[in-house]
């Protein structure tokens, strides 16, 4: 284990000591044995009734991640590894959880799923998103496909906007500025700028809530060449809501998003390009809620078109999709122990095929009327029993009914046993849980590059969980979770023929998670740490994927007014593929190491009025030399400041 390793691992351990040493009055007040948690099974139950592991970002760690990135604030998570968010703002995102890929991956906003078909993998691109429009997000890890459908096979991050006041009317202004650098540029000059604004209220049964962000960076090539041209990212987020409350049984909402950005990028690795990519998704849906006597009807559905358009030098291209969405779902409370819900989850998606002309100039030529298409039709069932004694078993099926594929069920069993003393608990958890991961789109029949192969097979995986978790009333919560999971019909790309195909060998992955947190002092300190250790028994599948993954924290509140902390990440050496030096014959690229890296961030927030505060941060505090993808810049030492103002 190297020094940084072990600086990082000596932070969480040290910190767990301290903690534990400390003596705290018996009387203090406790919130978190009260926390609910809804993701693994639709209800708000008690985080010691859930049988598993769920990692919360509430909206105080938010706040203090202004300016940051989603994919920033999630990579900070256990299991979690977001490649790329270290990078320039623009750059290609990885979302690694648990080993595994971005199609494994669910986003859901607001109780919907989001995707692109029109993506290689039919995922959801977290750059399109905006910290400061999110109230908190929930991450499940493991296999849903029970509850959330296709792709849900390694977690499903479950992302809350921010809600409309009680007040008739309220406001909220946001503004930061900061430096976009890279290790060898430290000049810290004005390069990126993120703002905010936002109207919100409740006039008797009608509540209303309309916000803009925009962000703005420059002044940092994405290629690491010597005097490459700077590579721009500009973002802008639209956010509406329109609600009614009839009574406390009835209410509905309609909502409408715009998330769009245009980014400057290079031609490959280590080669500097004068290219641009430009992508749009327009969403509108509404959220319908009627209660009755122990239960409650929910329907939620979403519009959703989107665009990309990337010009380059000899390769443009233009995408076009669409995807419509619904979930409706019953819940219901037998009594203080059974919850059941059942519901019909479905998808409507399609994309445009292009038609580009090897080497063509002509972006208008890229786009045809032809139209892939496919259907998803999923009714699903899930049932929780809370006993008195500490037993709880939530268990679930679906059958996933598709227009291109047989029909496929998959199914959950996910025990757990809490004991109670006092206001502590200690739990034990285990499940068994399976998932079904449709081809995307475009893996089945993109014509752009003919990458598309029409007779590849779904992926099925089984994921196998156990674990403990500690709760007391001193505020610390202790977890430790396995996971083992095996994929059969891996979708992989052939750097030879440049089509998607399924693996003929199962892919086995398994690993730990730890996760550490505690407040002492009266609650002036807290203290919060992550270990991940993850193994993939084949080393072509674990390209850009650590093996082992440190996040630490410490802050303190120095009075009422005036917050402080240091953060800090590790992640072990990766696998990456040189394409620059691949094989001349086969185009398969040479695998490579890249290095491990640490990087310490600090931030301090003052509230200098009631309804006024204002932050600093500084990101990669050591200037750690690194890199994320082979050939790439990764932002050096940074600096931000900031306001947040309400009324």
């Amino acid at each position: 284990m190297n020094k940084k390793m072990f600086f990082g691992t000596a932070l969480v351990m040290l910190g767990s000591s301290f903690v534990f040493g400390q003596e705290i009055q018996i009387d203090e007040k406790v919130n978190e044995l009260d926390e609910v948690v809804i993701s693994d099974s639709k209800f708000n139950l008690k985080r010691e009734q859930s049988g598993k592991v769920i990692t919360k970002i509430t909206q105080e760690e938010l706040q203090r991640s202004q300016g940051q990135s989603v994919a920033t604030v999630l990579s900070r998570a256990s299991g979690m590894f977001i490649n790329g968010s270290g990078s320039t703002p623009g750059q290609d995102l990885g979302v690694y959880v648990r080993g595994g890929r971005n199609r494994q991956v669910v986003i859901r906003i607001d109780g919907v799923t989001v995707s692109d078909p029109s993506t290689s993998s039919g995922d959801f691109d977290l750059r399109l998103l905006s910290v400061n429009q999110i109230k908190e997000i929930e991450i499940l890890k493991g296999a849903s496909s029970t509850l959330y459908g296709s792709g849900a096979a390694t977690a499903v991050i479950n992302i809350t906007t921010k809600s409309e006041s009680k007040e008739k009317i309220a406001a909220n202004f946001q503004s930061s500025i900061g430096t976009n650098q890279s290790q060898d540029d430290q000049d810290y000059d004005i390069n990126e700028f993120v703002n905010l604004a936002s109207v919100n209220g409740t006039a008797g049964k009608v509540s209303y809530l309309a916000s803009v962000s925009n962000q703005f960076a420059d002044g940092l090539s994405a290629a690491e060449v010597k005097d490459a041209k700077e590579d721009a990212f500009s973002k802008f987020n639209v956010n509406a809501k329109l609600g009614y409350r009839y009574n406390d049984n009835f209410k509905f909402h309609f909502f409408g998003n715009l998330d769009q950005y245009k980014n400057d990028f290079d031609a490959g690795a280590a080669v500097d390009g004068d290219n641009t990519f430009d992508s749009q998704q327009l969403r509108a849906g509404s959220f319908w809620e009627v209660k009755y006597p122990n239960g409650s009807f929910t329907f939620t559905n979403s519009f959703a078109s989107l665009e990309r358009d990337f010009t380059q030098s000899g390769f443009p291209s233009k995408y076009k999709g669409k995807v419509h969405t619904f979930d409706g779902y019953n819940k219901y409370t037998i009594n203080s122990a059974f919850y059941t819900v059942v519901g019909v989850n479905a998808s409507f998606s399609d994309f445009n095929l292009s038609n580009i002309p090897f080497g063509s100039t002509r972006l208008e030529e890229t786009i045809s009327d032809e139209k892939a298409t496919f259907d998803i039709v999923d009714p699903y069932a899930n049932v929780v029993y809370t006993s008195n004694f500490g037993l709880n078993i939530n268990a679930g099926a679906r059958l996933n009914t598709h227009s291109v594929y047989d029909n496929q069920i998959v199914y959950s069993i996910n025990p757990s046993y809490t004991y109670t003393f006092g206001n502590n608990y200690i739990k034990g958890l285990a499940s068994y849980s399976t998932a079904y991961i449709t081809p995307s789109l475009f893996q089945l029949y993109d014509t752009a590059f003919n990458t598309g192969n029409p007779d590849l097979k779904p992926e099925e995986s089984t994921t196998i969980e156990g674990g403990v978790e500690f709760l007391n009333e001193k505020k610390t919560r202790v977890s430790v979770v396995y996971f083992n999971r095996k994929s059969e019909n891996f979708i992989a790309f052939n750097p030879t023929t440049f089509v998607n195909f399924n693996s003929p060998e199962d892919i086995k992955v398994d690993g730990v998670e730890v996760e550490v947190s505690t407040k002492v002092l009266e609650d002036k300190l807290s203290i919060s740490g992550n270990y991940t250790y993850t193994n993939i028994d084949k080393l072509k599948d674990n390209t850009r994927i650590p093996e082992q993954m440190v996040n630490a924290s410490v802050g303190y509140q120095l009075g009422k007014k005036t917050y402080t902390s240091l953060s800090y990440q590790y992640n072990t050496e990766r696998t990456d593929n040189d394409f620059a030096n691949a094989d001349p014959v086969t185009f398969a690229p040479v695998k490579v190491s890249l290095d491990g890296y640490g990087v310490l961030d600090f931030y301090i927030s003052h509230q200098l009025l009631e309804n006024l505060s204002v932050f600093a941060a500084m990101q990669n505090i050591t200037n750690e030399d690194y890199q994320e993808i082979l050939g790439f810049n990764t932002r050096g030492r940074n600096a931000r400041i900031g306001f947040n103002l309400k009324f």
